[in-house]
């Protein structure tokens, strides 16, 4: 995409960032400004479009790699666990970027309005697009909506319904699609996965998993696999050494104690494998990013 199309996104973002940081007033809508690179980062993406206007980021989905620029765009089609990295960004070029969440139920809404809902074949849950002209102006009208707070409620909605509208007769269409049928089998995966989230803490059992998804457990696997690129167990354990870092930042609880209530039954194991996956055993991580929050804070 040009530069010059670009322009009035990253201007809005640049400032809406210096006025609100990255929680912006519109729900649902979170800025990005980074002067250097940056990660990992570990995080779990929600159904969402994310959109990239200078700079590069990096988001690894278990073992896939999905890249994208100034002008790309990434969709997110259901709740995974993440690691990411922010890989172009320099003092006079920031990496500037923006999320929007995607509501099922206004994608559903909009399908009705198509003539057929087209294809929605199971994929990876994360894809990159480029980000069509066409939606970088209610794009830049919703994000300049954060200016004028007494006309968010009346407004945001509508332009959010046109943003999603767009996507959906676009390139990105077959992604949403995977959103907002009930019945695909992105929204079957996606039941499993709600019923993972909400008890991360008890022991998997993928029988149980595939009766919520309609599968088979073999039919149910398969398909975890392709969308998530994690199997059940996998993803379950992204999620419990996520909560165990918030834990670990949010109050500093005993670290035994963590493993134990996010369902470790072993203390070394817990260690042994937040190392894995964080790079450093959960004390010292601990103490980092307590640290590091203590620095940005007095920033």
């Amino acid at each position: 995409m040009e530069n010059d199309l670009l322009a009035p996104l990253k201007a809005l973002i640049l400032r809406q960032w210096q006025a609100h940081g990255r929680e912006s007033p519109i729900d649902g809508l979170y800025l990005t400004a980074a002067t250097a690179p940056a990660g990992p980062i570990h995080a779990v993406y929600r159904p969402s479009l994310c959109v990239v206007v200078q700079g590069a980021k990096t988001s690894m989905l278990g073992d896939r790699a999905f890249r994208y620029d100034a002008g790309k765009c990434l969709i997110a089609s259901m709740e995974v666990p993440i690691r990411a990295e922010i890989t172009g960004a320099t003092p006079d070029r920031p990496y500037l970027a923006f999320s929007l969440a995607l509501d099922p139920a206004t994608i559903s809404d909009l399908l009705l309005e198509q003539d057929g809902t087209g294809e929605a074949a199971t994929g990876p849950a994360l894809g990159v697009h480029a980000l069509a002209p066409e939606l970088i102006d209610p794009l830049s009208r919703l994000i300049a909506l954060c200016d004028r707070p007494r006309d968010i409620a009346v407004l945001a909605p509508l332009i959010r319904r046109e943003i999603v509208w767009l996507l959906l007769n676009g390139p990105m269409g077959s992604a949403l699609r995977q959103i907002g049928l009930a019945d695909s089998h992105m929204a079957r995966i996606g039941r499993a996965i709600a019923h993972i989230r909400a008890g991360f803490a008890a022991p998997l059992n993928v029988r149980v998993l595939a009766g919520i998804a309609g599968m088979s457990p073999a039919t149910f696997h398969r398909h975890f696999k392709a969308v998530t690129a994690m199997t059940p167990v996998q993803y379950q354990k992204q999620l419990r050494l996520q909560e165990a870092r918030r834990l670990l930042l949010s109050d500093g609880a005993d670290i035994t104690r963590i493993g134990y209530a996010i369902g470790y039954e072993s203390p070394s194991q817990f260690s042994r494998e937040y190392r894995r996956l964080f790079g450093a055993p959960p004390g010292r991580d601990g103490q980092a990013i307590r640290r590091a929050v203590t620095r940005h804070v007095e920033m």
